[in-house]
């Protein structure tokens, strides 16, 4: 702060200049004097913001960043200067820091929409979606009716919540199989029964076990924005007293933290349409382990993925290739996916055998090793192999079973996977197709090894 009179109205006519300067759009010009008027220490906390505006307006991006430091030495909590800092770092590729700049401006300044958005802006753009999504709520609440800010919360949401959640729920046929399968349970063990619900969604087969009588429905869901929408949606239909959802994967669950006891019944629909894809085998092998009764009833109890050799030229262009505008492309062959999905009805194929299980999981047993054996697929139809289209069949309960059939499921969220073969097979009708299948936990393995020849197997009989 100058000391005398003097030095007071010289700083202020500096100020006074350097202001008409910048109106007149003489930015040259402003800023030395905005300098002298900082390094006299007059109305410091005032000029700063200009001055680093300014340098940053010209590129000089360490000066802008020295200035707003310089405020912000003054002024910790100043929410502009750190505003401005987290945009300098965005621009300038340091995403960590832009986070945190923002995330500080955003704590000083709760009420600023601007901070907000940006701040959800950056996150999303590092990957940190679920905090975004968080973040954009939080805009849209500043600033109700943002189109802008509703269409990102909507993007993000889809690219939180996959596709086949929709039509999952509105598949009529796995629905009922589930609900009779439960409904069966809770008559079985009893209106008591603690009943664990690993990996919720919307909250569905929850309320199910709470309809059928269920007292107590502990589910957790690992998706953030999934569980807050099925406690929504448990609260609307009434079960919010019976049903208990955990944001968190079932292997973070506790006995005596998240469930009184060990649960009697364990409900969980994390099948995958190529069976094991989402970690069913560590789940249900560590939910046996931790979280239910020796004698508990599962549900689903078994899966199985069934299959057959199809030929399809439709398919085929999806996952091999050969001659290209008269180049050798053949090669590439080798980084095609081993599995595509496809909807059965709807993708034009043909069968070159009967339906063969492929796989099995007994879902009530307490362990699983990872499994490789020969299949033997006796070939029907002369024709070039793509591969094996495979689909589920589920085991619920007695009597009450489940499958996505090619044939004639439709409606439902699964779809059916080709289990690509790394090039076209010629078969025969007689031949027999040896085919290495198993699973390694986590995925299908589907591997060609030879083709029997119908005439080498006339020999051998």
């Amino acid at each position: 702060m100058p000391d005398t009179a003097h030095e007071i109205v010289s700083a202020r006519t500096l100020l006074h200049e350097a202001m008409q300067l910048q109106e007149a759009g003489n930015l040259a010009a402003a800023e030395p004097r905005y300098r002298m008027v900082v390094e006299q220490g007059y109305r410091t906390i005032e000029v700063l913001p200009i001055l680093a505006g300014i340098l940053g307006h010209r590129g000089a991006t360490d000066e802008a960043l020295g200035a707003w430091d310089m405020l912000l030495a003054l002024d910790p909590d100043h929410a502009v200067a750190l505003h401005e800092k987290g945009l300098i770092y965005s621009r300038t590729g340091r995403p960590n820091e832009a986070i945190n700049a923002l995330q500080a401006s955003c704590k000083a300044d709760p009420a600023n929409p601007v901070a907000a958005n940006n701040l959800a802006v950056m996150l999303s753009d590092a990957g940190r979606k679920g905090e975004a999504l968080d973040q954009f709520r939080r805009a849209l609440a500043l600033q109700p009716g943002n189109i802008h800010i509703e269409h990102q919360i909507r993007r993000l949401s889809a690219d939180l919540v996959p596709f086949w959640h929709i039509p999952m729920l509105n598949d009529v046929r796995r629905n009922d199989a589930f609900e009779a399968a439960i409904r069966a349970a809770i008559a079985q063990a009893g209106p008591n029964a603690r009943v664990l619900d690993i990996g919720t969604g919307s909250g569905l087969l929850s309320m199910m076990a709470a309809r059928a009588g269920a007292r107590s429905v502990t589910a957790c869901e690992v998706v953030p924005v999934i569980a807050d929408m099925a406690r929504q949606i448990i609260a609307d239909n009434g079960y919010s007293d019976a049903i208990t959802v955990h944001t968190a994967p079932s292997t973070e669950l506790e006995i005596g933290e998240h469930l009184d006891e060990r649960a009697d019944i364990l409900v969980s629909e994390i099948l995958s349409s190529d069976l094991l894809t989402e970690h069913v085998i560590d789940t249900f092998e560590d939910a046996h382990a931790r979280l239910l009764k020796e004698d508990a009833i599962v549900i689903p109890r078994a899966a199985s993925a069934i299959g057959c050799l199809v030929e399809s030229p439709v398919l085929a262009d999806y996952v091999f290739v050969d001659q290209v505008s008269g180049f050798d492309l053949s090669r590439f062959g080798a980084l095609a996916s081993p599995k595509l999905p496809i909807h059965g009805t709807m993708t034009d194929w043909r069968r070159l055998s009967a339906d063969v299980e492929l796989v099995s999981i007994d879902l009530t047993r307490k362990a699983h090793a990872s499994d490789l054996h020969l299949l033997e697929i006796d070939v029907l139809e002369d024709g070039i192999a793509t591969g094996i289209v495979q689909w589920m069949h589920v085991d619920l309960a007695d009597g009450v079973t489940f499958d996505n059939h090619p044939d004639g499921y439709t409606d439902g969220g699964w779809l059916q996977v080709l289990h690509n073969f790394p090039e076209p097979i010629v078969v025969h009708a007689g031949d027999v197709l040896n085919v290495a299948v198993g699973h390694d936990r986590v995925t299908l393995i589907v591997r060609p090894l030879e083709v029997v020849a119908a005439a080498a197997q006339a020999q051998v009989a």
